[in-house]
């Protein structure tokens, strides 16, 4: 017997679940090395703090200099990572699921590409003024990729959503966004083409307390609505017609869920870009570490926020010129993507 298999039952008054062991101690671990590159993340800079002071200025007994330097000046960028880099994960992981299929994530379905045509469109026709607006291209953002969203979901519903179906319209999709951001990129200014182009790379230089505050309380919003509903989605694990005979409407829960996960990459998209692959690699890896048949949700958020942040720690100290971070994640993800189709199509000429 594998350490994935063991569990019990465990049952408090009139509630019970199932107790994984080694599942907890994977997101136990998973959660200490997030916190752990957060910090270091934040240490890290022109003026380095050391890690202790870092710790006691989070708990609020650091000292006035570090509280500035940390809370002032760092803190918004680490914590806009963490948050985005946990709504990629677990959107990522809701896609994946509900699809059926490793490739299905934000970046394949168009969500992301619709969340980026429709910011671009609003800074070429702004003149650039929404890259500096606290709402007006976070709002951009977000409407574009649910409508986006939304867009895929009534071209790939035939009486329910096949997952091969759905991720063939998500490309076609990209694909008529992918080339819209080009021509208005085309059109546009090239100042413009400059401040938009730096966006659509994917950053998280210059956040402020806003963006975090905003970023947080929709994510948190969305994250629990994602929670209550999933206890209802586990059944569809099985099929639908298992589900169907437990009582579960599948094609409702499907498509709550399926708009939580739009809403969480259009707040991502909206809070740092459209960083790249974070959405596909999170809820992968995740899944083989914990050995889990289906990506795990909050696993899948923390290894996101874990890849988010470190991506952005490689960024800053490692490669020249403070490179945006959406170009370290593509370095990770781009092998990683070509390892899921191979792996793809092993399985399908295999006898």
């Amino acid at each position: 017997m594998s350490t994935a298999e063991l569990h019990a039952g465990v049952r408090v008054g009139g509630w019970s679940w199932v107790w994984r062991p080694w599942i907890v101690l994977v997101t136990l671990v998973l959660a200490a090395l997030t916190f752990l590159v957060f910090c270091v993340s934040i240490s890290v800079g022109d003026f380095t703090v050391e890690l202790p002071a870092v710790i006691r200025t989070i708990f609020g007994q650091g000292e006035r200099v570090d509280e500035f330097v940390i809370m002032d000046l760092r803190m918004p960028r680490a914590l806009v990572g963490l948050i985005v880099g946990a709504a990629l994960g677990i959107s990522g992981a809701l896609t994946q699921s509900i699809a059926r299929n490793p490739l299905a994530s934000p970046d394949v379905l168009g969500i992301t590409g619709g969340a980026s045509a429709t910011a671009v469109f609003l800074v070429t026709a702004t003149g650039g003024a929404a890259i500096t607006s606290a709402v007006g291209l976070p709002a951009a953002a977000l409407t574009g990729g649910l409508l986006t969203g939304l867009l895929v979901y009534f071209l790939a519903w035939r009486r329910g959503v096949d997952g091969f179906r759905l991720i063939l319209i998500g490309i076609s999709v990209s694909a008529v966004m992918q080339a819209l951001t080009t021509w208005l990129l085309v059109l546009a200014d090239i100042r413009d083409v400059a401040r938009a182009q730096s966006w659509l790379v994917g950053s998280l230089d210059s956040r402020s307390w806003t963006e975090v505050w905003t970023t947080l309380w929709v994510t948190v919003a969305l994250v629990l609505v994602v929670l209550m509903t999933s206890f209802q989605f586990r059944p569809m694990h099985f099929g639908d017609d298992v589900a169907a005979g437990l009582g579960v409407r599948y094609s409702a829960v499907r498509a709550v869920l399926l708009l939580c996960a739009v809403l969480l990459a259009g707040v991502a998209v909206s809070a740092a870009g459209p960083v790249p692959f974070v959405a596909l690699v999170a809820p992968q890896i995740t899944m083989r570490l914990l050995r889990t048949p289906v990506p795990p949700l909050i696993a899948s958020g923390l290894f996101g926020a874990l890849l988010l942040i470190g991506s952005d720690l490689i960024a800053r100290t490692v490669l020249p010129n403070d490179l945006p971070v959406g170009i370290v994640t593509a370095i990770i993800g781009g092998p990683f993507l070509v390892y899921l189709l191979v792996r793809q199509n092993v399985k399908r000429v295999a006898p």
